[in-house]
């Protein structure tokens, strides 16, 4: 058996039986160090390049899922803090996975859930998950400021109006889209400009 056969990208245990491999053919393959477990029932070829394993397993139990809030806003470079949990949006009505890697759950409207999302390629090929945009992450910030803390989304806003393509009028957009973000981010543009 060869893990050519496999997927580019992390697998279950059920697709690998659909391409023609046992469970027998896959613990061996586990055992010869050709896959390696990344999660319980849920693998990857060790022959591909290096991965966020963390956000390979999110994406692999949830395709649906996109990083959100703090940890958006940390990847964006907007806030100091690094985050101990990935902050995962899913569609409310969802339910959540159970991972290995730790992970807050957060259920967004689904009516709203696609506003500002992009894709984030997880480094195996083909396989990305959600991003929400540095604007959804801060007008989420200011919206959900009880969950993620008061000053995040200051912190963000104050960081990102030094950047030079930031423009108040997206964050506007945004904000009349989704409940409780406009006066609250209102405010605080005022003080901070």
């Amino acid at each position: 058996m060869s893990t050519t056969d496999l997927p580019m990208r992390a697998f279950s245990q059920s697709e690998a039986s659909r391409l023609g491999v046992d469970s027998r053919q896959l613990y061996r393959l586990l055992d010869s160090q050709q896959i390696e477990r990344i999660s319980r029932g849920l693998y990857r070829r060790t022959d591909l390049p290096i991965a966020d394993l963390d956000l390979t397993e999110i994406v692999g139990r949830r395709p649906d899922a996109t990083i959100c809030l703090e940890s958006a806003l940390a990847r964006f470079e907007l806030i100091d803090a690094i985050p101990t949990r990935t902050d995962i949006a899913i569609p409310r009505g969802q339910r959540p996975a159970k991972t290995q890697a730790a992970v807050d759950w957060h259920l967004f409207d689904r009516a709203t859930f696609e506003i500002g999302r992009t894709l984030l390629a997880t480094g195996d090929e083909g396989q990305s998950i959600g991003l929400y945009s540095a604007e959804r992450s801060i007008v989420d910030a200011f919206r959900l400021r009880g969950t993620v803390g008061y000053e995040t989304g200051i912190e963000a806003l104050r960081n990102w109006l030094t950047l030079p393509a930031s423009q108040p009028a997206k964050l506007f957009a945004i904000a009349q889209t989704l409940p409780r973000a406009i006066g609250p981010l209102r405010t605080a543009l005022e003080i901070l400009t």
